[in-house]
């Protein structure tokens, strides 16, 4: 299929599954917000610096590296709370289909260069997880769940979700919370918010996939909408735009 009809197609289908974002979200100090950062990290983001690393510089994951920056250095300014997800494997413990990606210990494994800063402020959980879901890898040898209990010791009500791949890691672990909540496992917090814009994916074309044994073909723009337009139904807003009420600061 050539790219004017891979373009077509592509359109078609996100005609029919619209996702219809609500087009602002004003942030303010009267609700309890908390910003969730999920596997901004190097062996996802930085150019290669591992398997699953972009070969070249990638425009959709530079933009998503400099909005998280952006709402990182806002919500450390106003003392709100971070939660800070990093991919971090056991070398002897494999996550299939993946090739071996984020060892701990590696600099894989480690935020960005522009958010490595984020490791040393107060309001900032950091937290390692060998899984594709974050909030199944929160969960600790005792039961306990470190992301949970974040919630209740900050009394968030609302989540803003940015990171990579917004199909995989952010999607399982915006399910995964918005399952727990209407469990009532999250009281007090209500809202769970994907930023757009804050998103990225990778791009694995079909023509190369089928030269890789075992990989799936992985159409960026395609599987970045379905992954927002999953994470709307299940009950997520998805928003394109941020401002912050009390300052200047607008992203």
């Amino acid at each position: 299929m050539g790219t004017v009809a891979q373009e077509a197609a592509i359109d078609l289908l996100k005609g029919e599954i619209p996702v219809e974002e609500d087009e602002s979200l004003l942030l303010s100090g009267d609700v309890n917000t908390g910003l969730v950062l999920v596997d901004i990290v190097n062996g996802f983001c930085t150019v290669g610096a591992g398997n699953l690393a972009p070969v070249a510089p990638d425009r959709q994951i530079s933009a998503m590296v400099d909005e998280s920056v952006k709402l990182a250095e806002v919500f450390c300014e106003k003392k709100w709370p971070i939660y800070a997800l990093r991919d971090s494997h056991h070398p002897d413990v494999p996550e299939p289909p993946h090739p071996p990606h984020c060892i701990t210990g590696t600099d894989e494994s480690e935020l960005v260069p522009a958010l490595q800063w984020l490791e040393n402020e107060p309001n900032v959980t950091v937290r390692c997880k060998d899984c594709i879901d974050g909030f199944i890898g929160s969960i600790e040898k005792d039961g306990s769940n470190v992301f949970v209990n974040w919630v209740k010791a900050n009394e968030i009500k609302t989540i803003l979700v940015v990171g990579i791949c917004a199909d995989i890691c952010v999607l399982d672990f915006v399910c995964s919370v918005l399952s727990a909540r209407n469990r009532g496992f999250l009281s007090p917090l209500k809202d769970v918010i994907v930023y757009s814009p804050g998103c990225a994916t990778f791009d694995l074309p079909v023509q190369i996939a089928r030269n890789i044994k075992g990989a799936l073909p992985h159409p960026r723009e395609l599987m970045h909408h379905i992954g927002l337009y999953m994470a709307k139904g299940r009950g997520a807003k998805v928003v394109s735009h941020i401002s912050f009420d009390t300052t200047t600061s607008e992203t």
